[in-house]
C-alpha cells in the first residue's frame, strides 16, 4: 500500500478516518483490540482538527521495519496551533470544556507519538503502532 490521505473537512470525516485505519490494521493483522486502540487514537485527533482547526489532512501508510509491520498515521492542519503541547498531553487538561483526554488518551492508545506545532500555523502529529 502507498499512502492513503483523506482530507479533513468535517464531522462526517471523522467516521470515515476511523473506518480507514479499522481497515487497513485489520489488513496488516491487528488484532481486534489493537484495532479499536488506532480507530479511536485517530478518532480523538480527527475531532481536535474539526474542532480546533476547521480542516487539514490524515496520512496513513504502512511500515516495515527489521521483520516488523506497523501503521503510521500524520494528523495536520494549518489551524491556530497548540499554545503549550506538554499541558495539552496532561490528562484532565482542555480548552474546550471537554473532558480533557483526547491527546493523553490517543498518546497511550499508539506505541509512538509525536507532536509539532507552532502558534498561528498549525499541528502536525505523527502516531504508529507496530504490529505485536
Amino acid at each position: 500500500m502507498g499512502e492513503l490521505k483523506i482530507p479533513i473537512k468535517n464531522e462526517y470525516d471523522i467516521v470515515s478516518a476511523r473506518q480507514a485505519v479499522r481497515e487497513l490494521s485489520r489488513e496488516l493483522g491487528f488484532g481486534t483490540v489493537d484495532q479499536v486502540r488506532i480507530a479511536t487514537a485517530v478518532s480523538e485527533l480527527v475531532r481536535n482538527v474539526v474542532l480546533y482547526a476547521g480542516h487539514g489532512l490524515m496520512i496513513v501508510q504502512t511500515l516495515k521495519s527489521n521483520g516488523n509491520t506497523g501503521i503510521e498515521i500524520v494528523i495536520e492542519d494549518q489551524g491556530p496551533g497548540i499554545g503549550d503541547p506538554d499541558l495539552a498531553l496532561c490528562d484532565g487538561f482542555s480548552t474546550s470544556g471537554g473532558l480533557g483526554a483526547g491527546l493523553p488518551g490517543a498518546r497511550r492508545l499508539m506505541d509512538f507519538f509525536d507532536v509539532n506545532t507552532t502558534c498561528g500555523r498549525g499541528t502536525k502529529i505523527l502516531t504508529r503502532k507496530w504490529l505485536k
